[in-house]
């Protein structure tokens, strides 16, 4: 082992120029973190480690070809689709049947998987994607994507290769489950190759006699009412009128209708409080005789008010 240590000495020392132009590189840090195995893809970063024999030792990014270069070795070494330790033994093959070192012992890290990028898109504050290192959970996938917008809808679709057939499998996840702590098991392990899309929640639209008109996510649409959809928009303005509307597309898809009720009485718990829908239309009307009416007394009593006091001062 030593003579041919001293042997590798002298011909990295004798090497041309061209050589070692090749075989320059940066050598295996100490703080480097190393990846869980899994098969090797074009373009990873692997941290090549040849024991005793320093000149080797390295980092190497894969080629686009899945193939590595390592000093001193004439022919690249095919890396993709392979687990580190095989690697290793391909290595170890190499120097020895290149006559290079007569016994080498060879470790082969993952520091980065840039073949396993993991994409996060949909309804987050920030979409992203990234490489999975080290261990990566769905949750955290989340939370690099700045956590989710006020529009989140209720699911999280994670589409992932399946290992057997190699054909897209998509798993819907509950966001609500997911948040509780209750369901560990929807907190899915990434390995790296996963498409994450956080859906966008249907919307219902408030317009008319309320304080705050406008559209709102709807999170759950299982338990959303008329009522509900009022308070989110701040309650009824006065001179709301007794009959409010839903309008919601008809049974064709495409043609909508207008749902009339009592929006008085509802309100009074008289009636049932009515179930809403996705993509609903709530239109809050406004008596406008009665506040014509009103509008007529304040001005008649304001005008009262004036002359009153046009009395007394001139009395």
């Amino acid at each position: 082992m030593r003579i041919a240590y001293y042997f590798l000495a002298a011909a990295l020392t004798l090497a041309p120029m061209t050589l070692v132009a090749q075989t320059a590189g940066e050598a295996v840090g100490t703080n480097d973190t190393v990846q869980p195995p899994a098969a090797i893809g074009a373009d990873d970063l692997l941290a090549v480690t040849v024991y005793d024999a320093p000149e080797l030792s390295r980092r190497v990014r894969v080629e686009k070809d899945g193939s590595i270069r390592l000093p001193l070795l004439r022919d690249p070494i095919a890396a993709a689709g392979l687990m580190p330790d095989a690697l290793e033994t391909k290595i170890a093959e190499a120097l020895r049947s290149g006559g290079i070192l007569v016994q080498p012992s060879v470790s082969v890290s993952v520091l980065q998987y840039a073949s396993r990028p993991i994409s996060v898109t949909g309804a987050v504050r920030h979409p992203i994607t990234f490489d999975a290192s080290g261990k990566v959970t769905l949750l955290n996938a989340i939370t690099r994507a700045e956590g989710l917008t006020p529009e989140a809808g209720p699911d999280i679709m994670v589409t992932r290769l399946d290992k057997q057939s190699g054909t897209p499998v998509t798993q819907t996840i509950s966001v609500k489950d997911l948040m509780d702590g209750g369901h560990l098991d929807l907190n899915l392990v990434l390995e790296g190759g996963e498409e994450i899309r956080v859906s966008t929640a249907p919307l219902v639209y408030v317009l008319g006699n309320v304080h705050k008109p406008g559209s709102y996510a709807v999170q759950d649409t299982a338990d959303l009412t008329v009522l509900k959809v009022v308070a989110l928009a701040g309650g009824e303005l006065p001179y709301t009128a007794k009959e409010a509307y839903i309008q919601r597309l008809g049974p064709d898809g495409k043609n909508k209708v207008d749902i009339p009720f009592d929006l008085r009485s509802m309100m009074d718990r008289k009636t049932p409080d009515l179930a809403l829908q996705a993509n609903d239309l709530l239109y809050i009307t406004d008596n406008k005789g009665k506040r014509a009416a009103l509008t007529t007394l304040d001005r008649l009593a304001g005008f009262g008010s004036q002359t009153a006091s046009g009395l007394i001062i001139f009395k």
